[in-house]
């Protein structure tokens, strides 16, 4: 039976979000309907409201959740109605290209529910990448369930998500960091707070974190960075080369995604070094450098999608280092708010005040 709960959704571009009743139809035989405890307020949710994702509006925002499975489909094995889960945006499919040579990680064919939610009218909603959680419940398939320790706080859990597994999996996987390495991670907001966390648990002794504000250099501190860098008032790259004994770091990690940063990243890196791109750009962004630098300098240029990671194999080993106290992700969580406070959240984004505000339902 089809059930009515509370959602937050954007009707047009740039206009503010509303809260409305969404209709949650009877599960497909895949799917599963989650109640959700905690979603955080990720930026990808404003630029999905402001259009920048594509125009399948009206959207159902909210994708870092974590939640109680409370109904499924009758032909899902992955999840039991009571299960403790943690969302995510790529349920694997296993046979598709990429997953046939064993990277799954990088699956171009991922599911997600088979049936959809509507408006009371009957309009049919788009669910933040595929997930929807600003809601009291959501429909999704049960590969975006990841079943994980139900002891932990769901408003911690709902981070890996989205915007933190991003970061640490920027370090630990994408970027390979190892032990002894020298890491820069240039923008110091949730993503790269986190990968400053992952840089840390790869053991990488020298960290530098580069930020023009102060508040969010101080956070990367209390994350494990050795060294910060005001881009506002210093050379970025002058100044890693200086931590690096005149090297630059192993590998450099841009959580900002702009043409001037990734440049400062691509110098910033030592010889034979590693870029990572984790921070979103938008399309009308171009770079123009002399390609002969791409030559000389050698190493690897890489992008980090939702930072390489599996969340079947990596949210239960990171819920797991929290619960062991090795990974700090409760101080992400910068505020708790209400359902209807979802659109003063993004205000509160864009003035660098929060880490993540986390919607507690």
């Amino acid at each position: 039976m089809s059930e009515i709960v509370r959602g937050v959704i954007a009707r047009t571009a740039g206009a503010p979000v509303e809260l409305a009743d969404i209709i949650i139809p009877d599960p497909g035989p895949h799917d599963v309907v989650v109640r959700v405890l905690a979603c955080g307020v990720c930026h990808t949710d404003l630029t999905y409201r402001d259009g920048g994702i594509n125009d399948e509006f009206p959207f159902l925002l909210g994708h870092e959740a974590a939640g109680i499975v409370d109904r499924i489909g009758d032909s899902v094995t992955e999840v039991e109605v009571g299960d403790f889960v943690v969302l995510n945006w790529r349920a694997v499919c296993g046979r598709c290209r990429a997953c046939r040579r064993g990277r799954p990680w990088y699956c171009f064919d991922t599911y997600n529910a088979e049936q959809k939610m509507t408006l009371g009218d009957g309009t049919v909603l788009t669910p933040a990448l595929g997930i929807g959680a600003f809601a009291d419940k959501t429909l999704v398939h049960e590969g975006q369930c990841t079943r994980v320790d139900s002891t932990i706080d769901p408003a911690v859990a709902g981070l890996l998500g989205c915007g933190v597994m991003a970061g640490l999996g920027a370090a630990l996987h994408t970027g390979q960091v190892g032990r002894g390495d020298s890491v820069a991670v240039i923008g110091c907001g949730g993503v790269g707070a986190a990968a400053v966390a992952g840089a840390v648990l790869a053991g990488a002794t020298t960290i530098i974190a580069v930020d023009r504000d102060p508040a969010k250099l101080a956070a990367a501190a209390e994350f494990g960075a050795t060294h910060t860098v005001d881009a506002s008032a210093e050379d970025s790259v002058a100044r890693i080369q200086e931590y690096t004994n005149g090297f630059g770091a192993d590998v450099v990690i841009d959580a900002v995604g702009r043409p001037e940063t990734w440049e400062q990243a691509f110098y910033a890196r030592d010889l034979a070094g590693t870029v990572v791109l984790v921070g979103v750009p938008t399309p009308d962004m171009r770079i123009a450098m002399p390609l002969l630098d791409f030559f000389s300098r050698g190493g690897a240029l890489k992008s980090s999608w939702y930072g390489d990671c599996l969340p079947e194999r990596d949210f239960p080993t990171l819920i797991e280092l929290h619960r062991q106290g090795r990974l700090p992700l409760e101080l992400f969580v910068s505020e708790r708010i209400a359902l209807d406070e979802v659109e003063k959240s993004f205000d509160t984004m864009k003035s660098g005040r929060v880490l993540r505000s986390v919607v507690v339902l």
